[in-house]
């Protein structure tokens, strides 16, 4: 039985220590706050308290699963280093984790960041695409987690932390464009959308290609974020007025609500194209968030259990983003996530 710790147990978090125990392997999880339904899990181990007070009474060299809000989970990174863990990382950063680069290889250790969907899956699918058609001159990545119908408010629930969504509107967005990475205001682009199943809907840029910026050399490259039309007009009139406690109860997530994650990547060159889509709404009381990352997130944690970061995996000691992962585990995740009923359809023109 293998051990994995893994830090914060938001929605998504308790998904994939729920997810890791059904495979086998012996979890503990830490967070100031742990659900009854993941504490009363006979599988999983529980430490309830303050992560960066319990961090170092962790064995070195350990796995473990960074699912902490972006902020925290940011402060608690250099520390799993320092300790010589081997780290899947989903805390969405707002530093580049590369600058640990020489730390994490002098620590025999390997982190991989941004396992989510996207980034994540999305930067994988790029890769995917570049390995079929070759040198890729545009990729455009949309993306949302949202009801599957509006309503008269704002049309939205936060499947993850609020402070996180936040970012995604108020931080400037790095694109591709000429060959060359720009920055733009975030919300800018702003157009009307087809999304399966859902109708027309609103796609907004973000700062999300993040690695994808120069770990491919398309001329042209932009990630976009998906929401019902009138939701970004409400943040521009309310948003500065708001503070997160107020936007932590407008954006509670209702887990009896409808719901749906949409992923879009369309990765092209001038002789072909490739369009990934990939759905899901939900599955077994599991929000399809939580579902989607998650699933990413368990997958390349089995990957680390089953091959050890150094070999099947393709990685070596250091920081890699989600693409550096050999094509094999790539593979594997999207027949993972298939597995577990995520509908994922490629097409090529």
């Amino acid at each position: 039985m293998s051990k994995i710790f893994t830090l914060g147990c938001g929605l998504v978090g308790k998904f994939v220590a729920k997810k890791l125990a059904e495979n086998g392997n012996q979890i503990t999880v830490i967070d100031l706050k742990i659900p009854d339904e993941v504490a009363s899990d006979p599988n999983i181990l529980t430490l309830e308290g303050d992560v960066f007070e319990l961090i170092d009474s962790i064995p070195k060299n350990q796995i473990i699963v960074n699912m902490l809000p972006g902020r925290i989970g940011d402060k608690v990174r250099p520390k799993l280093i320092e300790n010589g863990h081997q780290v899947v990382d989903l805390a969405f950063t707002l530093e580049d984790p590369e600058i640990y680069d020489k730390i994490a290889q002098q620590n025999n250790c390997a982190l991989l960041w941004d396992v989510g969907i996207a980034p994540g899956l999305s930067n994988m699918l790029v890769k995917l695409a570049e390995r079929e058609i070759g040198i890729l001159n545009k990729v455009h990545i949309k993306v949302g987690g949202n009801p599957s119908r509006p309503d008269s408010n704002w049309s939205y629930m936060a499947p993850f932390s609020p402070s996180d969504v936040i970012e995604e509107y108020t931080r400037p967005a790095r694109i591709v464009k000429n060959s060359e990475i720009i920055t733009v205001p975030a919300l800018s682009e702003r157009h009307l959308i087809n999304v399966e199943y859902h109708g027309e809907m609103e796609a907004f840029l973000t700062d999300g290609l993040r690695s994808v910026l120069t770990s491919f050399s398309a001329e042209e490259m932009r990630e976009y974020t998906v929401r019902w039309p009138g939701h970004i007009d409400k943040w521009i009139s309310e948003g500065d007025s708001l503070d997160e406690l107020e936007l932590l109860e407008q954006w509670k997530f209702d887990e009896n609500r409808d719901e749906f994650t949409w992923l879009e990547v369309v990765a092209s060159n001038s002789e072909s194209k490739i369009r990934w889509m990939v759905y899901d709404c939900g599955k077994d009381g599991s929000s399809s968030m939580a579902r989607t990352t998650g699933l990413v997130t368990a997958a390349c944690t089995i990957l680390f259990l089953n091959s050890g970061p150094l070999n099947g995996c393709g990685l070596k000691n250091g920081i890699h983003p989600p693409e550096n992962l050999s094509f094999d585990s790539i593979d594997y995740i999207v027949g993972y996530l298939r597995k577990n009923g995520v509908e994922i359809i490629k097409t090529r023109v």
